[in-house]
């Protein structure tokens, strides 16, 4: 039985096998990323707290990039998809997060939920042709590969460290609260 919260969020299963559960999780995270950054405009996007320069919109598009990266060009060895592609990623390191105040909220959120679709796809396929033991395709330069257990673990590691930039921000614009 799928519990869903008042926010729209399925919560993750509390009896589901190692990938339901840490799909799961995963699904909450990202719906926590959207339920933070939806009904914002431009400002809202945009805006920061304190010294830090993150914005939600930096979020979404950082986001974009972490999802293509890791399910797509590492685990499965795609080249990198556009946007990403075309950056000269050592002239500016932080492309993601500091050309997102280019884009606007459509595009910024049209991004994020198109990436997330695909990575979706690129780990249902996953599964399909093994189990969370299967090594990705590129791994360090050391020759390390993780596996995709451990990448849905960063995942959800990525999206929970950034649902607490989230939550600050938000409240920041708004006044919006919530877990």
């Amino acid at each position: 039985m799928t519990i869903v919260d008042e926010q729209g969020r399925a919560e993750p299963p509390v009896d589901a096998d190692e990938a339901g559960t840490l799909l799961g999780f995963l699904e909450y995270h990202r719906a926590t990323l959207a339920w933070k950054s939806a009904g914002l405009g431009e400002a809202g996007l945009r805006a920061t707290v304190g010294p830090s320069p993150l914005t939600l919109g930096g979020m979404l598009k950082h986001l974009s990039y972490v999802e293509d990266h890791w399910f797509s060009r590492i685990l499965f060895g795609n080249e990198r998809a556009e946007p990403w592609n075309s950056v000269d990623w050592t002239a500016s390191p932080d492309w993601d997060w500091d050309s997102a105040a280019e884009d606007t909220p459509e595009q910024l959120r049209e991004m994020w939920e198109s990436t997330v679709a695909r990575s979706r796809e690129l780990v249902a396929k996953a599964m399909e042709n093994g189990d969370l033991a299967q090594p990705a395709v590129r791994g360090w330069p050391d020759g390390r590969k993780p596996n995709l257990r451990w990448i849905l673990v960063h995942m959800v590691e990525e999206y929970s460290r950034h649902n607490g930039h989230a939550d600050l921000i938000r409240e920041s614009v708004d006044g919006s609260t919530g877990e």
